[in-house]
């Protein structure tokens, strides 16, 4: 696989308030994030989650160090319209980001911005509409629907870009359950199916086993970085950063304090299921 973004030695430091002392993020980390890869990225409320992120597409420029959007360097300002353009940002409140009183005029609004045609702005607002899974509702109001189906917007509106990957930030941290599988079902979608690069910053573990890889960030450092069962067996290590594994994990790692010698690798539920009756009935 190619790569689509690289961070090399990123250093980033946030100017103090009312004369205060500068904030380091970040001193050095290197991460690099593959073409067409669905990536989570945890860690605890400081560590530089969504700082990281606002790196992808230039909303942040490094400190130090370089970080490459499709090999343009970021700190190029003659690139910044085209890294925008290649990397969608996605944030945690739809209502921050729809701008129209019509569901398919809020979807247009950035390619209209991009200078695309209007026939061109149609097809890609019905396509983007339909990927999400909300074209029956391209006429409605965005107020009146649901806080998933807001955020499925959201994600149209930046599908309607066409991106080659999409940064999303908490995405379903105002959602409830159901909007939260809504808002999930269409992320692997995009990625599965449209080949589209996924970066996920969630604190979801749930959401994060669904990703190919998860990495951790603590304190402006990568400290796990795997497959989702990799990275989520290190029970005892997510919990010294302040973090739970998934319920599933989380439980065969109780039983195995009592007795029980269960793998900590378990992450869908029926799997997990299947393992506590095999074990139970031998």
């Amino acid at each position: 696989m190619s790569t689509a973004i690289s961070v090399e030695h990123l250093k980033y430091t946030y100017p103090g308030v009312d004369e205060g002392a500068d904030v380091s993020v970040f001193e050095d980390l290197d991460l690099t994030i593959e073409d067409g890869s669905f990536t989570a990225i945890l860690g605890p409320n400081g560590c530089g989650k969504s700082t990281l992120a606002k790196h992808f597409n230039g909303i942040l420029l490094p400190s130090g160090g370089c970080v490459y959007i499709y090999n343009m360097d970021s700190k190029d300002e003659e690139k910044l319209m085209n890294i925008r353009r290649t990397v969608g940002m996605v944030f945690q409140n739809p209502d921050n980001q729809i701008v129209a009183n019509v569901v398919e005029e809020d979807v247009a609004f950035g390619p209209e911005n991009l200078g695309v045609s209007s026939p061109e702005i149609r097809r890609r607002v019905d396509r983007a509409l339909k990927q999400v899974g909300m074209y029956e509702y391209r006429e409605h109001a965005p107020h009146l629907l649901s806080g998933g189906q807001k955020q499925r917007i959201a994600i149209a509106g930046v599908i309607a870009m066409q991106p080659k990957c999409i940064v999303l930030d908490e995405p379903t941290a105002m959602l409830d359950p159901r909007g939260r599988r809504e808002v999930m079902e269409t992320i692997q979608n995009l990625n599965r199916d449209k080949g589209i690069t996924v970066v996920l910053i969630t604190h979801h573990m749930d959401e994060a086993a669904l990703a190919d890889r998860v990495v951790v960030l603590t304190g402006g450092e990568v400290v796990a970085d795997g497959t989702p069962k990799e990275v989520f067996s290190q029970v005892d290590k997510m919990h010294s950063i302040g973090l739970a594994a998934p319920e599933t994990v989380e439980l065969c790692s109780e039983l195995n304090k009592v007795g029980f010698c269960l793998p900590l690798d378990k992450l869908d539920p029926v799997e997990c299921a299947q393992t506590l009756y095999d074990f139970l009935k031998v």
